[in-house]
């Protein structure tokens, strides 16, 4: 990636996800009034004041938990804070200081990653709490900055700080090929972008319904751009529970919608089943291309030998 990389940072249910929708101007990521909800580090191209950047939402983080979501995420962003230029760190104003909070900006004091601090939840800016304000100079990140990331007051005050630390004489990006990862829950989507991206880029785990966003990932291959999209698998339509899992399946036809080529994973274990039809049924509609990829080929029974790659 030639653009400057901002990752958006904190513990669960701060705002993250609200104030990285409200800087792109359209929903790209599930909010809800819970914790927990996004999980993966989402990449999304942002602009201001004419200066292009990639903005990185990532999961809530929390320290000391034996729970191994909660440490497969806090390996997601850690990594984030690593590949960022700037970070932003996103704290509860209501709330008021909380020891996660400490714990995450000790961390980043110790990367030395240029940091904006974000206090979220201020609705009315012309009466701050001045106390709960001025509490959060004790983490030692600088001025923070007061915003309400729905209605938008203050985003600019934010935007104007990060472009602020970002390094000179970014290159232009090219428009990328968007690729979008498609298929039923756990047929291993989420762990087949990572072996094509070489890293664990994206939350694997066992239990279906692990990826809830739709989620891009930027990379090149022989010199060209890609964005590989991996998807929240698709379940029968009376399946669908209402909340997290309705918008899930939302994100994933709208990828669907916006991608060139679309990578349709089936279990080779179970073969094609109805469903598999439908999903792909929803690629052609959208007229993107369409490639079908036998996933666990190598669980699959068969009389001749098959090469590891």
């Amino acid at each position: 990636m030639n653009l400057p990389v901002v990752a958006v940072v904190g513990r669960p249910n701060v705002g993250k996800s609200t104030f990285f929708n409200r800087v792109l101007g359209q929903r790209l990521a599930i909010v809800e009034d819970f914790p927990g909800v996004t999980r993966d580090r989402n990449f999304a191209l942002a602009e201001w004041n004419g200066r292009r950047f990639y903005l990185v939402d990532t999961g809530g983080m929390v320290e000391n938990s034996d729970e191994p979501m909660d440490r497969l995420i806090r390996a997601q962003v850690l990594t984030a804070i690593d590949e960022a230029d700037a970070v932003v760190q996103v704290v509860d104003g209501k709330a008021g200081p909380h020891p996660l909070d400490y714990q995450i900006a000790d961390y980043l004091r110790k990367t030395q990653r240029p940091t904006v601090l974000l206090v979220n939840k201020v609705d009315n800016l012309g009466a701050v709490n001045a106390l709960a304000h001025h509490d959060f100079w004790d983490l030692g990140l600088g001025e923070p900055l007061p915003v309400s990331s729905t209605s938008g007051k203050g985003s600019g005050d934010v935007l104007d700080a990060i472009v602020g630390l970002l390094p000179e004489g970014e290159g232009e990006e090219e428009d990328a090929l968007r690729v979008a990862v498609i298929g039923k829950p756990n047929v291993g989507k989420s762990s087949f972008v990572n072996r094509l991206l070489g890293e664990e880029r994206l939350v694997v785990s066992d239990v279906a319904g692990t990826t809830r966003d739709a989620i891009d990932t930027p990379m090149q291959y022989h010199g060209h751009k890609l964005v590989f999209v991996d998807t929240a698998g698709l379940r029968r339509q009376a399946r669908i529970d209402p909340g997290v899992e309705f918008y899930s399946s939302i994100r994933t036809e709208r990828a669907i919608e916006r991608a060139d080529v679309c990578l349709l994973l089936i279990d080779a274990t179970e073969g094609v089943a109805v469903q598999d039809l439908k999903i792909a049924e929803k690629a052609w509609e959208a007229g993107c291309g369409l490639i079908i990829v036998a996933n666990k080929w190598d669980l699959v029974e068969k009389e001749t030998m098959t090469a590891p790659n």
